[in-house]
């Protein structure tokens, strides 16, 4: 993750250049963290726990490989609904994010309403998904699917 100049004026470049590191290697031990940043190891932690506290660092996770696991193919499915008042919006965030298929689901300002990440095994199981799962979901009116040939750039790892 490319993190931008400080704008937060309760981030200092210690505090960066921790995020920075733990962005990109999460399971790094606290006493090389606190190497590669210039801190000893106990006021390395008390940021990390800051950071945590505050709500810069959400988790960490492991990152697996979706193609060892059997979920290579991707498609991007634009999804535009019947209705756009709050409660349609709140019925279908919530039923999205019960599909385990969907990987990502953002509400997207412009000719549709959602774009989803959608992984399934391949290309059967991505028409399954689609015509029993999102199809339904609430005040679904149309979907576009765009199947991912190769991912060029994931900044998540999952490629």
């Amino acid at each position: 993750m490319r993190l931008k100049p400080n704008t937060d004026s309760r981030l200092d470049a210690a505090d960066l250049r921790i995020l920075a590191v733990l962005a990109a290697e999460g399971r790094i031990p606290v006493t090389e963290l606190a190497n590669r940043v210039g801190l000893s190891k106990t006021p390395c932690q008390t940021r990390m726990k800051r950071l945590q506290e505050d709500g810069y660092i959400q988790g960490f996770r492991a990152v697996l490989d979706p193609a060892r696991l059997g979920l290579a193919h991707v498609a991007f499915v634009e999804v535009k609904l019947e209705d756009t008042r709050e409660p349609a919006l709140r019925a279908f965030n919530e039923a999205a994010r019960a599909v385990p298929e969907i990987e990502q689901c953002h509400m997207i300002a412009g000719a549709f309403d959602y774009l989803l990440k959608v992984r399934s095994t391949d290309i059967n199981d991505y028409r399954r998904v689609l015509g029993e799962v999102i199809s339904r979901l609430p005040h679904v009116a149309a979907t576009s699917t765009h199947v991912s040939m190769e991912a060029v750039k994931d900044e998540n790892g999952l490629s």
